[in-house]
This record gives structure tokens, C-alpha cells and sequence, in this order.
């Protein structure tokens, strides 16, 4: 039976941590066999497609994509699903992170919208090797659609302003818990969950086929739906108690060998 199988990117496939941008030669080939097995392969991640690299859509790897956490979902090159944010709440985010410094992002499909003057956003991109050239930088906010917004500031939480955003109605995120000064927000009706359950109601395949590689908070909701939840060895402690099986980690190439032993079942 054909089964789907949905990969994470950060911490997963690639370790921006450690500057490893690129997947290893033994997961490629072992995704490559995936296929040739006849499987479907997946992204489904937090990132727009405009974050994603040539490999990961120029190589042939994958089927699809689940992006800006399930607000996006493409199958064989066509969308099958999508979500924007009201226009009025993605004006208010900006206004009130204009008045408070803050630097933004707005993530569509297949744009990005990001202003020049944001030095601070643009660095943190250009540093994990993503390429900012592909974005939009001059652009009418009342023009835009969005499904997704980052932003970035100087001060932890900023000064309660990050708090303020989380508790708007219809709206979740994720605050980076280390030094709490980066934060993304989408709606709180998609997840990589929900568009992992539209990919596989639109392919026919059951739940009980499906299975994710994964290590972030923003894979909890994923892990909890799909069939068999394969959690890196480098994730936190709330995913690992979501596993199926805990694999070695992302520099130990561990999503090579959770294909191997537990989807083809060659070791």
C-alpha cells in the first residue's frame, strides 16, 4: 500500500544550528528510494515556499508541500488548499509592531514581503543561506495577502508586545524560547496537522499509512494525527513523548535510518 510521508526541514532534514543548509547525500538517497518504492514524500513546515531551496523543489524529492504551518498546501504542483489571514488583522499586526520597532515578515505563497530597511530579519535569512533576493521588498501593505507573519525584535518579548499578539482571538504562534526575541503567527485553525489531513484526504490514503519526521514544538499537532510519529533524537522531551520511535539525531542523519528501519524495513 502507498504510503505518505511528511518531512520537517529545520532540525530534521537540515541543522541551520550547525550551518549543515543542505540535507546529507544518505538522506537523499534514502528519500530518492522512498519514492522509487512507490511512496509519496512531503514537506510540511513552518517555512513559505520562498525559504525552501533548490533542492528541495528542483530534485525531484518530493511530491508535495505543506507550508506556513498547513496554510498552504501543493500536491504535484497545484494547490490544493489555502488559508490567508484576514486582510484587518495583518494591518493591525504591522501597525502595532511599527509603533513598537518591531521588525516583520509577511509570508504568502509564493511571496514574501519584507522591507528594506528590516536589516535585522534580512541578516537572520541570509545567514541560513536563504536566498532574500527572492523577496518582495517594495510593496503596498493593502495589497498583500498573507497566511503567516515573523517578526523579530530587540528586547525578550517585546516588552509584552509578543503576549499581545498571542492573545488576539484566531490567532497562535510560537515564541522562540531561548532568547524570545523572534516570534511567527497564523491562524489557529491550521497546523501542520490539518494540512497533513487534506493531503491525505485529496491522495486517498489513510491515516494509518501516513508518518512524519520531526523535532520542533510546531510538530506536535503533526505527530499526534499521523500514523506513525518518527521524533528526532536532538527533539525536546513534549515530542519525544509523542513517539513511535525516537530516531538518532539530525547530524546523525536520522531520518535516513528511520526510512530504513521503519518504513522500508531493510535494517
Amino acid at each position: 500500500m502507498t504510503k505518505a510521508v511528511f518531512f520537517d526541514i529545520d532540525g530534521t532534514l537540515i541543522n541551520i544550528h550547525h550551518k549543515k543548509t543542505s540535507m546529507s547525500p544518505s538522506v537523499k538517497k534514502a528519500i530518492r528510494e522512498l519514492r522509487a518504492a512507490g511512496h509519496r514524500t512531503f514537506i510540511a513546515s513552518g517555512r513559505p515556499w520562498a525559504y525552501l531551496s533548490d533542492e528541495l523543489v528542483q530534485e525531484g524529492l518530493f511530491d508535495g508541500f505543506v507550508l506556513l504551518n498547513g496554510a498552504i498546501v501543493v500536491i504535484d504542483g497545484e494547490i490544493i488548499f489555502r488559508q490567508d489571514m484576514p486582510a484587518d488583522k495583518i494591518q493591525a499586526m504591522v501597525a502595532l509592531a511599527e509603533q513598537n520597532g518591531i521588525e516583520y515578515i509577511l509570508e504568502s505563497y509564493p511571496q514574501v514581503y519584507l522591507r528594506p530597511e528590516f536589516k535585522g530579519l534580512e541578516n537572520v535569512y541570509r545567514n541560513i543561506n536563504i536566498h532574500v533576493d527572492r523577496f518582495v521588498r517594495d510593496f503596498s501593505l493593502e495589497d498583500i495577502v498573507a497566511g503567516k507573519v515573523e517578526l523579530l525584535c530587540d528586547t525578550p518579548g517585546a516588552g509584552g508586545v509578543f503576549e499581545k499578539l498571542l492573545s488576539w482571538p484566531g490567532v497562535t504562534g510560537l515564541i522562540d524560547p531561548t532568547l524570545r526575541k523572534y516570534m511567527e503567527l497564523y491562524a489557529a485553525d491550521v497546523s501542520k496537522a490539518t494540512g497533513i489531513e487534506r493531503a491525505l484526504a485529496y491522495l486517498n490514503i489513510p491515516v494509518e499509512s501516513s508518518y512524519a519526521f520531526g523535532d520542533g514544538l510546531n510538530d506536535l499537532e503533526m505527530m499526534s494525527t499521523v500514523g506513525h510519529a518518527l521524533v528526532m533524537g536532538n527533539a525536546g522531551p513534549e515530542l519525544k513523548a509523542l513517539a513511535d520511535h525516537v530516531l538518532p539525531t539530525v547530524d546523525e542523519d536520522g531520518v535516513a535510518e528511520g526510512i530504513y528501519r521503519y518504513i522500508l524495513k531493510r535494517i
